[in-house]
């Protein structure tokens, strides 16, 4: 995952085939979605949101409960019927990633 490789090198560089590290990927993203949807990947409720909005004035930003960011992420192996809708100001096919975080990286 770290270096965005294709399941399909996976065989040659680690020995594993291709329905393995696929199976190895969902396994993985199970388990970290199990560990934080408590506390991270969950909506807001009211005493979340007063604490953020509470920070946020603190810090002379009233009325704001995030930051907001996002970046295009190159999709090196976009199929060629999809590259049209996914290329950005580059012409390269990209993916635009967002998120909202609040000051602790709560998302």
């Amino acid at each position: 995952m770290v270096y965005g490789s294709s399941v399909d090198s996976m065989d040659e560089t680690h020995g594993m085939s291709e329905s393995t590290c696929l199976d190895t990927l969902e396994q993985f993203c199970d388990i970290i979605v199990q560990l934080y949807k408590d506390e991270y990947l969950r909506e807001p409720n009211q005493e979340d949101l007063n604490r953020l909005i509470h920070k946020a004035e603190d810090r002379g930003f009233p009325g704001m409960i995030g930051s907001l960011d996002c970046m295009h992420w190159d999709w090196k192996n976009c199929p060629t019927g999809w590259q049209r809708g996914f290329s950005g100001r580059s012409r390269k096919s990209t993916v635009m990633l967002e998120a909202v975080a609040s000051y602790n990286t709560w998302i």
